[in-house]
């Protein structure tokens, strides 16, 4: 019998890109998204209305997609979103938006599906992370520390879920996804202040830097899904898996210089002065 995977975000980038690949390799694809658009739906492909922070929505989702197909063998974690803007500059309604969606938000999905995994004794779940979880980067200090939260809530369950035959891993994409809606929304979102003009001359310094950053994306969505399918089929405990180009050195710095070389490293990428 074909295997069923939900997915959050199913609407755009990674998440539809992971949802047309398992659903192209015969798999039962639960595809949630916030906006449901039931003209996605095939005889394998179930589209639910889910909102992370919404907890009956998920349960919802849960159930309708169990109903449908018989059982959930995978939970790929994809929605999210980047918070841009200094720290100063955010609301406390901004700083909860994004934990509440990125860290909070996953904690609800998986708490949904798990009894139905135990239940089962298997299971995998997919956290979408990102380099942003590995290395920090300024003026996404809130995306960073979300991500930074998930990578250690994610290898922390790790060790709690192998005793219930239950896989957790990580796919880390860095270095830039083309082909999403990412980018887009966080810019929407981009905290900013008329008040905060001491900072002017580092924020304009950073988006120089930013751009030659997001020049040089060279990862697709449809490359991260085919990392995510590995990851959820492999039949390993792994934990970790990272897709991209490593040009900038970031990963690398941070795997490989001692602490202070690495502040070092990247406060010369993003000068105070």
């Amino acid at each position: 019998m074909s295997k069923t995977i939900l997915i959050t975000g199913a609407s755009s980038g990674i998440g539809k890109a992971s949802a047309a690949l398992f659903a192209a390799k015969d798999w039962n694809v639960i595809a949630t998204m916030r906006r449901p658009d039931a003209s996605l739906e095939a005889d394998n492909l179930l589209v639910e209305e889910l909102d992370v922070q919404d907890v009956d929505s998920i349960q919802h989702a849960v159930d309708a997609g169990i109903a449908r197909f018989g059982a959930i063998d995978v939970l790929l974690n994809n929605a999210g979103y980047g918070q841009y803007g200094l720290f100063e500059a955010l609301s406390r309604e901004d700083i909860q938006t994004q934990f509440d969606v990125n860290v909070f938000g996953v904690m609800n999905v998986i708490r949904a599906v798990l009894p139905h995994f135990r239940a089962r004794k298997s299971g995998v779940i997919v956290n979408v992370g990102s380099g942003a979880g590995i290395f920090t980067l300024p003026m996404i200090s809130l995306y960073c520390a979300s991500k930074f939260a998930l990578e250690g809530f994610s290898e922390a369950l790790s060790y709690e879920l192998a005793s219930q035959g239950i896989g957790v891993k990580l796919v880390d994409p860095h270095g830039g996804v083309t082909s999403t809606r990412f980018n887009e929304r966080s810019a929407q979102s981009a905290a900013a202040s008329d008040a905060l003009k001491d900072y002017d001359s580092f924020v304009a310094r950073t988006g120089e830097a930013f751009a030659k950053l997001a020049a040089a994306s060279t990862i697709t969505a449809e490359e991260v899904a085919h990392v995510i399918h590995g990851a959820a089929t492999d039949d390993t405990d792994r934990l970790r898996y990272l897709v991209g180009d490593d040009a900038r050195g970031f990963i690398k710095a941070r795997r490989t210089l001692d602490d202070q070389d690495y502040i070092d490293f990247m406060r010369a990428r993003f000068p105070s002065a």
